[in-house]
């Protein structure tokens, strides 16, 4: 049990670190680099030049960003397809992010000064860099997000997983708001109006380089996928059907456009906050104090994430979400040049942005079970590649809007605070905070209006899948013994008194639909291997589990009658699918307690689910031990 908390611990502590250093990538990408073209990369004696230059740059981001969407689904769909003793993931979490790591500190360089030189085969080689990058780094993650559903089937162990990871990833994203600055102007040689220089940023990105690249060594390391037949396809998804698994999902698409409006408004704004503190307010190291506040605060939202779903359900939290940053757009559109009301606006707006990314990453993941049962087909980082696709159109849309934004209000290279005039000021509003309070309403309205899937819906679609589960748990295993007894002694799972399974209050059970079998009314909780052999089947609500004997019985064991809807609560797995277990050993422990507090029956079902195979099952009756032999089976 210990071995088993410290591995969970591990797993969620690794995945953690992964999305720390994954997020400080992509804010570093989507929030400073532009800065960094906009501000740094040209020499302010350029004048029309600059102007031009920055445009080319911003439009080549722009179109190579959209360009590469269409590229995200194929590269989910070959994950899916890719299969290796590390699993399907951590080989291009790991490989894709030393690639993009390396890629982005040249990036943040003038290339030996080519971008003056010869700034037109700058030009070339930036394109040919940045697609690069962006490649291996939408394979990192898309692995990396798409590992979710692999740790876990359990809506509240995703939502709690996913929370691990949304602490690390927002301390990771402010955290480079925090030492942005300090590294830079550390580094630089010139001081630039407290701008700082090249050699600074190159200092910075390098920094944000190593860091994203440990970090994903450290999810390869630490974390383990969960094998379950519920991930196993019997056949794969060609290129030719990506397109159609993605677009027959209607909740994953109603929730893909809702996604896309938000996080590009959203970007935008967010990008343009250091844009505020220094041609604004005047001052870019005041940036550090509100990335701070964001760091610390941003964690206490993720933490409270799973109690605020459970009171007022993921749907409630969204709206709740948008609501809190519409009134931060109206404080921060009236805040002017006064620091504490900037700051106050700024940390309103950055609140809730951890809840609602938790928000659509749930129900993007549950998904993937949605689309399972309606199409029979299961694709996991296909369909969750959906969700860093529409942030990279939202990191498009917000370079391509940051980029024009800085140029029409004259806030590039070698301007200050003073420089800006009042129609800089006008445009600069409209596009900080009128244009992204517009997209966020329309994707508000799209998610009232059309999506539909929540954590009751999911329970029910995982249920459903479970009963197949089960109708299919002897399909590929054959009784292997010659005529006679197959199992002398098929023992009890748990103490307690057998009675017949026509007994019992489950139809599915009573009327045979699922094998022949008996059930026992419990006397404890634990439930221990009724014979020899392999475990075929473990269950994410904990509740049943597979077996197969070394002499090809295909067994399940289900503890309790719609115990499913406890979502594992008071359940404990002690065995992995696939592992060897010897009769007598521990497989699930539950407390008795919570079943009935629930409101449900704990009789334990023990079927043979083999259809095809023909055989007599005879059973004794009256109070049993574990362990005690109770059946025979007669081919």
């Amino acid at each position: 049990m210990q071995e088993k908390e410290e591995s969970v611990l591990t797993s969620r502590l690794s995945y953690a670190f992964g999305a720390f250093g994954h997020d400080m990538f992509y804010a570093t990408l989507s929030t400073y680099f532009i800065m960094f073209v906009t501000s740094h990369l040209f020499d302010k004696s350029g004048g029309g030049m600059n102007a031009k230059m920055i445009s080319y740059i911003t439009l080549i981001i722009f179109i190579l960003r959209f360009v590469e969407l269409a590229i995200d689904p194929f590269i989910g769909n070959t994950i899916d397809n890719t299969s290796t003793r590390w699993g399907n993931f951590k080989p291009w979490i790991v490989g894709g992010g030393f690639i993009s790591a390396v890629i982005i500190a040249v990036l943040f360089t003038n290339m030996g000064g080519l971008n003056t030189s010869n700034p037109y085969l700058y030009l070339i080689v930036f394109a040919l860099l940045y697609i690069t990058m962006d490649i291996f780094y939408s394979f990192k993650d898309v692995g990396f997000w798409s590992m979710i559903p692999a740790l876990s089937f359990d809506s509240r162990e995703r939502e709690k997983t996913a929370t691990f990871a949304r602490v690390g990833s927002n301390i990771g994203a402010n955290i480079v708001g925090v030492m942005v600055m300090p590294i830079v102007l550390m580094f630089s040689q010139v001081s630039n109006n407290g701008q700082g220089d090249n050699r600074g940023w190159f200092a910075f990105a390098l920094v944000v380089a190593a860091t994203s690249f440990i970090s994903a060594v450290v999810v390869g390391l630490g974390t383990k996928e969960k094998n379950s037949e519920l991930r196993k396809n019997k056949e794969k998804t060609t290129f030719r059907g990506v397109l159609k698994v993605l677009t027959r999902n209607d909740q994953l698409m109603w929730l893909s456009l809702t996604y896309a409006l938000y996080t590009a408004g959203m970007q935008i704004t967010n990008a343009l906050e250091l844009y505020y503190f220094t041609y604004i307010l005047g001052d870019a190291s005041q940036f550090s104090i509100l990335a701070s506040i964001n760091a610390v605060i941003g964690v206490f939202a993720v933490i409270a994430f799973p109690p605020m779903a459970k009171k007022f359900s993921r749907r409630n939290v969204f709206f709740i979400s948008i609501s809190v940053m519409i009134i931060a757009l109206v404080i921060f559109l009236l805040a002017g040049s006064s620091l504490p009301l900037v700051l106050t606006a700024a940390v309103l707006f950055y609140i809730p942005q951890p809840l609602i990314f938790l928000v659509v990453l749930m129900i993007i993941t549950d998904s993937v079970e949605y689309g399972q049962l309606k199409f029979g087909h299961r694709d996991e980082s296909l369909t969750l590649s959906v969700r860093p696709l529409l942030d990279k159109m939202g990191g498009a849309i917000s370079n391509g809007v940051v980029g024009l934004t800085a140029v029409w209000a004259g806030m590039t290279a070698g301007a200050s605070a003073a420089d800006i005039t009042a129609h800089g000021h006008m445009v600069f509003k409209l596009m900080m905070f009128g244009f992204p309070a517009a997209l966020i309403l329309i994707g508000t309205l799209i998610f009232f209006k059309k999506v539909t899937l929540d954590e009751k819906q999911h329970a029910q679609i995982v249920e459903e899948l479970e009963k197949t589960w089960e109708k299919t748990l002897g399909e590929d295993v054959d009784f292997i013994a010659a005529n006679g007894d197959v199992s002398d002694q098929y023992a009890a799972p748990i103490d307690g008194e057998i009675e017949p399974l026509s007994a019992v209050a489950d139809d599915n059970f009573a009327s045979g639909k699922m094998g022949q079998g008996f059930a026992i009314k419990p006397a404890d909780g634990r439930i221990y291997a009724p014979f020899s052999g392999t475990v075929k089947v473990t269950f994410p609500t904990r509740h049943a589990i597979g077996l197969v004997s070394e002499q090809g019985v295909a067994t399940l064991i289900h503890i309790g009658i719609g115990t499913v809807n406890m979502q594992g609560t008071g359940f404990v797995q002690y065995v992995e699918q696939d592992q060897k277990v010897k009769k007598g050993d521990l497989l699930i422990e539950f407390w008795q307690p919570a079943i009935k507090k629930a409101g449900y029956d704990d009789t334990v079902m023990m079927v043979i689910t083999d259809k095809a195979a023909k055989f007599e099952l005879e059973t004794k009756s009256g109070q049993v031990k574990h362990g005690e032999g109770v059946a025979k089976i007669r081919v």
